[in-house]
């Protein structure tokens, strides 16, 4: 049963290169919205983490599905009225917009921060299979919200409550059956 449009919850997707932080605070984020969470790394099938534990940037056909799969995650969030805050890179306008015909309320909080803070972030984590070898590719591949993309960029830089209690008052929510 979805809930009315008043009462309808956001979906989120947090991104960003990998390392920027986008699992703690999007974990954190729907833990305050009271959304369902998902981390995006789930939804790779064994090859893609192969390819990237091999030190192998994806190419996007790799992504194609990856990204698919995170795509019907929110789009059931959308049908259920639940909402939800997913993690994904979403590195390239094309990915965002496989992602906003799955879902097309989708708001996009890009994570940003400088590299050399990033670089230090996936050097002290343990248990990821993105190597930091990969960063340079995702740094280069990225390509930053346009105007005309429903979303909102912030510098990952500030301590994570500061940062999740900013996000949370960025993220559109229904107002009367509008989103604001």
């Amino acid at each position: 049963m979805a809930l009315s449009a008043e009462n309808q919850r956001p979906c989120v997707v947090v991104m960003g290169v990998s390392g920027v932080g986008k699992t703690t605070v999007a974990r954190l984020l729907a833990e305050r919205l009271d959304v369902p969470f998902a981390e995006a790394d789930e939804f790779h099938p064994p090859a893609n983490i192969a390819k990237m534990s091999a030190g192998t940037a994806l190419d996007d056909a790799d992504r194609q599905p990856w990204l698919e799969a995170i795509g019907h995650w929110l789009s059931h969030r959308d049908a259920a009225g639940t909402g939800g805050v997913v993690t994904c890179s979403a590195l390239k306008r094309s990915y965002r917009d496989t992602l906003r015909a799955a879902s097309p309320g989708v708001f996009f909080l890009h994570l940003t921060a400088d590299r050399a803070l990033i670089a230090d972030r996936i050097g002290h984590r343990s248990g990821h299979f993105m190597p930091a070898s990969l960063l340079d590719s995702q740094l280069a591949t990225l390509e930053p919200l346009g105007p005309d993309e429903r979303g909102a960029s912030l510098d990952a830089g500030p301590d994570t409550e500061h940062l999740v209690e900013m996000a949370a008052g960025i993220v559109p929510r229904p107002v009367n059956g509008d989103l604001e």
